[in-house]
């Protein structure tokens, strides 16, 4: 008897839901990140690169299903999954790294990261399928995995996916802050974004979720990273 596949889940997801899906893909993407380092080590750069890109996608899920905790039509909830489950949707923050390198500081100088006609998402993507495939590319070009991707890109692919699929955990509580604060300023004008993110940051902070002390977000937004990366949305404490 054939079974049938398993049907992909596309309806609204409850907090607790989207909290668990958040840990179990941070929890993923670390382990994705390990085995990319082992490859690695042992020689194995063309997978190693392919699995740590794999990692970084799992480790972009967590901001997708932010957005599907504020989702309320159908609609909303349809481009969500649809983000959810493609790739080139999960791995927009892989620069965030280079940009950083290259002095990147305050809020706004990720928004690169999050453009609409922003290449690197496809890049990234097009590393790792040459990484795990053989292909005729070009002018009847066979390209083999092994000819492509050397040392060098591989230790700096499995370096952004250590970087980026940290192991941690999401509440319940955590989501339903992040709706009661964000959920009223989608599209609406950066400054009014920016403060709810303050604003969820420190309520965080009173919900025991992120240290006490300065609000690092509104740090963040004003006046740049300092001497590590604060708690955000994608890659906080919270």
């Amino acid at each position: 008897m054939t079974k049938k596949k398993l049907d992909q889940f596309r309806g609204k997801l409850t907090p607790a839901k989207i909290a668990a899906g958040m840990t179990a893909a941070c929890a993923n993407a670390h382990r994705l990140a390990k085995a990319a380092r082992l490859l690695l080590e042992n020689g194995h750069y063309a997978l190693s690169a392919s699995i740590a890109a794999i990692s970084i996608e799992e480790a972009g899920k967590p901001t997708i299903l932010r957005a599907l905790a504020m989702a309320t039509s159908e609609q909303q909830l349809s481009q969500c999954w649809r983000d959810f489950r493609t790739h080139t949707r999960k791995n927009l923050m892989w620069l965030l790294p280079q940009l950083v390198s290259q002095g990147a500081r305050k809020l706004d100088d990720f928004r690169p990261l999050f453009e609409d006609d922003a290449e690197h998402p496809f890049l990234l993507d097009q590393v790792k399928q040459i990484g795990f495939y053989t292909d005729c590319l070009g002018k009847a070009h066979w390209s083999i995995p092994s000819d492509v991707i050397d040392k060098s890109l591989a230790t700096m692919m499995v370096s952004i996916a250590e970087i980026l699929g940290k192991e941690k955990s999401h509440s319940e509580t955590e989501v339903q802050l992040w709706i009661k604060h964000m959920a009223h300023v989608q599209k609406r004008p950066k400054e009014l974004v920016e403060h709810a993110l303050a604003q969820w940051y420190k309520d965080m902070q009173a919900h025991g979720l992120l240290p006490e002390g300065k609000n690092e977000m509104e740090d963040f937004i004003l006046t740049g990273l300092h001497k590590r990366n604060p708690g955000s949305p994608e890659q906080g404490d919270g």
